[in-house]
C-alpha cells in the first residue's frame, strides 16, 4: 500500500470519526462542536488537496465516455463541498464560541440556524452515499493493512541441501 493511500485512509477515517462526533453537538457540548467543526474543515481542505489529480483529471473529460461512471461521484461531490460551505458559513452565523472568541458577536437571526440544521442533514445523506461510492476502495485498503505479512520464501537449492546433509551426518 503506498504511503499517500495510507494517508488519505487515515485522514478520512479521521474526518468521519470527527463528522459523526460534530453531529452530535448535545452529546460534546457547543464548545467541542465549534472547534471540532473547525479542525474538520482543515481536514477536508487536506482531503481535497490530496485528491486533487482525481479531481482536475475528472473535471477535464467529465463529458467524454469514459467519465460516464464517474459523473455521479463528481457531482456529488460538488453537493458535499456547497452544503459544506452552508454548514460552516450557517455554523459561524450562529457560534457561541468560536466567533466570540475572537471578539466579534453577530446579530442573532434564526433563519442560520434553520439553514446549518437543513444543510447538515443534506450533508449526512450525501456523506453516506460518497461512502457507498467509494466503499470498493475503503475495503480493499483496510484489508491490505491488516492482511497477513509473508515471509519472504526461503530458495533451498541442491547443493545447499547436500551440505545440510552432511553436516547433520558429522
Amino acid at each position: 500500500m503506498s504511503k499517500q493511500n495510507l494517508t488519505k485512509l487515515f485522514l478520512d477515517l479521521t474526518a468521519f470519526i470527527a463528522l459523526l462526533i460534530v453531529s452530535a453537538p448535545r452529546f460534546t457540548g457547543v464548545a467541542i462542536h465549534e472547534w471540532l467543526a473547525i479542525a474538520l474543515s482543515g481536514a477536508i481542505v487536506v482531503h481535497l488537496l490530496l485528491n486533487w489529480n482525481w479531481i482536475v483529471g475528472i473535471s477535464s473529460r467529465l463529458f467524454s465516455k469514459s467519465a460516464k461512471n464517474s459523473r455521479f461521484g463528481y457531482f456529488l461531490n460538488w453537493g458535499l463541498f456547497a452544503s459544506g460551505i452552508m454548514i460552516m458559513l450557517s455554523g459561524l452565523m450562529i457560534s457561541e464560541t468560536v466567533v466570540p472568541f475572537f471578539g466579534l458577536s453577530l446579530p442573532q437571526d434564526m433563519t442560520w440556524k434553520g439553514l446549518h440544521e437543513l444543510s447538515t442533514n443534506v450533508t449526512m445523506i450525501m456523506m453516506g452515499l460518497h461512502v457507498a461510492l467509494h466503499w470498493n476502495w475503503i475495503t480493499s485498503m483496510f484489508k491490505r493493512l491488516f492482511a497477513p505479512r509473508r515471509s519472504p520464501q526461503v530458495v533451498s537449492t541442491p547443493a545447499f541441501n547436500t551440505l545440510q546433509r552432511k553436516d547433520a551426518r558429522s
